[in-house]
């Protein structure tokens, strides 16, 4: 992909924040039933499938080469996240998303710990820019990463300052071509020409192994259901942040610490039904 077709390609539609609506969103997806497969990490596998279903998407964790094509071939969805890298894992990853350019099938990239080992960075370039992903989504460590810039990311976990992350955000939305969503204290998803901050979320969430996976599966699910990349970002972006809050509020239960929350944040997305107004929870900071 040249750097225009990269820039055209990053530059998805013309989505003014205000129009973005959580109910129409949650419905696409409730009334789409997507079937999304996700190649995910072993250590969050259970909650990303969950997230799947409670979202109204169909989970399937097929990481097999023998039958990735043909379960690709029926996938609305696709989620690539190298939380646990190996060979085979890294074969695996490129034969379904290869499938899914084939099939128009969009997919979500997580470059989890991009910039922890030159290993990782290697498969996280090789991902984004082979397969042509509708999304990247990672910390604001990771999108750093990504593209060049000095980020201090240990193990899987972002662990710097990174002040300059909408410009951050853009410069790899432009590299590859996609959204990219960065995660952390406050979310940014960008364009190659745009980036807004999605103010929602609640530090609980930080607690809690496998958040940024589960927030992967989100946008993946999302995309299988609203043809707009930055729709589908922005839309997931916040109904996973306002999910976090109403948990922590106790709307869904009590809890007593991080395994608890995670108990009642699942049952949040579920069950929450948002009534922020996301002109005020989505704020365009470059243009």
């Amino acid at each position: 992909m040249t750097d225009d077709e990269s820039r055209a390609a990053s530059d998805s539609g013309s989505v003014d924040p205000a129009t973005v609506n959580l109910d129409r969103a949650r419905a696409a997806v409730q009334e789409t039933t997507p079937l999304v497969n996700a190649l995910t990490n072993e250590v969050t596998v259970n909650d990303v499938a969950n997230v799947t279903l409670h979202w109204g998407g169909l989970p399937v964790m097929s990481d097999d080469d023998r039958e990735l094509a043909d379960m690709i071939a029926g996938a609305q969805g696709l989620l690539l996240n190298m939380g646990t890298v190996s060979e085979a894992g890294e074969a695996a990853m490129i034969t379904a998303g290869e499938a899914a350019i084939d099939h128009g099938v969009p997919t979500v990239v997580d470059p989890v710990g991009a910039g922890a080992t030159p290993t990782r960075s290697r498969v996280a370039e090789r991902l984004v820019t082979d397969l042509n992903p509708a999304i990247v989504s990672g910390n604001y460590g990771e999108v750093a990463a990504l593209v060049g810039e000095d980020a201090e990311v240990r193990g899987v976990e972002s662990v710097g300052e990174h002040a300059d992350i909408a410009e951050t955000a853009v410069a790899c939305a432009r590299w590859t071509g996609g959204v990219v969503v960065a995660s952390g204290e406050t979310d940014v998803v960008a364009t190659g020409e745009r980036a807004f901050e999605v103010r929602s979320g609640d530090p609980l969430m930080g607690r809690v192994v496998g958040t940024g996976c589960m927030l992967g599966v989100t946008l993946a699910t999302f995309a299988a259901a609203i043809d707009d990349p930055l729709e589908a970002s922005l839309a997931g972006t916040l109904a996973y942040g306002l999910a976090g809050e109403a948990a922590a509020a106790g709307e869904f239960g009590e809890y007593h610490g991080p395994a608890s929350y995670l108990t009642t944040f699942l049952d949040a997305v579920a069950g929450h039904d948002p009534t922020a107004d996301p002109a005020e929870r989505i704020h365009e900071v470059m243009a």
